[in-house]
């Protein structure tokens, strides 16, 4: 299941610098100059459940599960127009959006802007994609119109929804936050506006805000408090020394000198799946341990196509063991001998963390 994050900032935020920590491939980072090309690489989702299956397992291998991740080159006030259209498309093909807010200082990387303000940067980025969106639902306008002038009731119908989707842009507010049914909303489907995407806020601070950030992320917390989003402190440069530590045990001991759990960037990595409204279900085999990514209410065939189409053509039934269980009892055998392990036919929604035997016959 190809799912993909966009990441999104003002020129020298700190967006490849972040996208370098979590990706599978690295992107040289530019200052002063703006990138001439999305960077694109894959993360794993971290899943610590994976490893307490491994222990119990004893697989050869454990396979963690993806999300593709692109580093949009940085926006500038107009990016909108002329050069900057074409990041703008790019971000057109993600699904959901990483916003990265430049909440630290640096003499030697000056903002574009001349100040350190990431609320204004955020209404900077909100704007160039509100333009860019304005001009999709214009077009989509002229195309309804002719169909309307034939008598077409849906076109005409869509022309009212339209309007309410570039009144509410024009008052520049995200397309996201419409005042539009479920139902209407396919009325701007094919258009894939840019505003209309999920988003999580970055907060990239200094090393010394990583524990608990800074007056710059306060004041995004504050500001964005209403939204209902996710606001991460993540300090982008520290992050990066961290991950180039090839040592997992020099990566523990760097991660407690200063005071973090965890690297910042995995709870990012959760964060967005989280965002993209997916969820896991595992295998397990003596052959590995894998983590599978699903959308959220998929039901068991849906899951077993997600690893092979011929897994949801040829369905037969799943045997699902819960995660909880199965690290309560610690074999399938004694799952099945304490009643835990079900037999689920093709109307099961798989649940997060549920461990899937499918069975099939093509």
């Amino acid at each position: 299941m190809a799912l993909t994050c966009g990441i999104v900032g003002l020129t020298n935020s700190g967006k490849t610098t972040i996208f370098n920590c979590i990706s599978n491939s690295k992107a040289q980072a530019s200052s002063f100059t703006v990138a001439q090309k999305s960077n694109i690489g894959m993360i794993s989702v971290p899943d610590e459940r994976l490893y307490k299956i491994d222990a119990l397992i004893k697989s050869a291998r454990v396979v963690h599960t993806t999300v593709d991740i692109v580093d949009i080159p940085g926006l500038t006030k107009g990016g909108s127009k002329g050069e900057g259209n074409k990041f703008l498309s790019d971000i057109r093909n993600v699904d959901a959006l990483i916003y990265v807010l430049r909440c630290f200082e640096d003499v030697q990387l000056p903002h574009i802007e001349g100040s350190i303000d990431p609320l204004r940067d955020k209404e900077l980025v909100d704007f160039e994609l509100q333009v860019k969106d304005i001009e999709s639902v214009e077009k989509k306008i002229i195309r309804l119109e002719k169909a309307a002038k034939t008598g077409d009731k849906d076109a005409k119908h869509g022309l009212e929804v339209l309007a309410v989707y570039k009144e509410h842009l024009e008052n520049l507010q995200p397309a996201r936050t419409a005042p539009v049914s479920n139902d209407d909303k396919r009325f701007i489907e094919d258009i894939f506006l840019l505003t209309m995407k999920p988003v999580m806020y970055v907060c990239n601070v200094d090393d010394n805000s990583a524990l608990n950030g800074n007056r710059f992320s306060e004041k995004v917390r504050e500001a964005l408090s209403g939204e209902g989003t996710e606001i991460l402190v993540i300090a982008g440069k520290l992050e990066a020394e961290i991950a180039e530590l090839e040592d997992a045990e020099d990566r523990k001991i760097f991660l407690e000198d200063v005071g973090l759990a965890e690297p910042g960037v995995n709870k990012m990595i959760r964060e967005a799946y989280s965002l993209l409204d997916l969820q896991t279900f595992f295998t397990a085999g003596p052959k590995e341990v894998r983590a599978w990514t699903i959308h959220r209410g998929m039901t068991a065939p849906q899951a077993a196509g997600v690893i092979h189409s011929d897994l949801e053509r040829g369905f037969i039934r799943a045997e699902v063991i819960k995660y909880d269980d199965f690290m309560k009892y610690g074999t399938e055998h004694a799952c099945k001998e304490a009643g835990k392990l079900s037999v689920e036919g093709k109307n099961y929604v798989v649940g997060d963390g549920d461990l899937l035997h499918i069975r099939f016959n093509v």
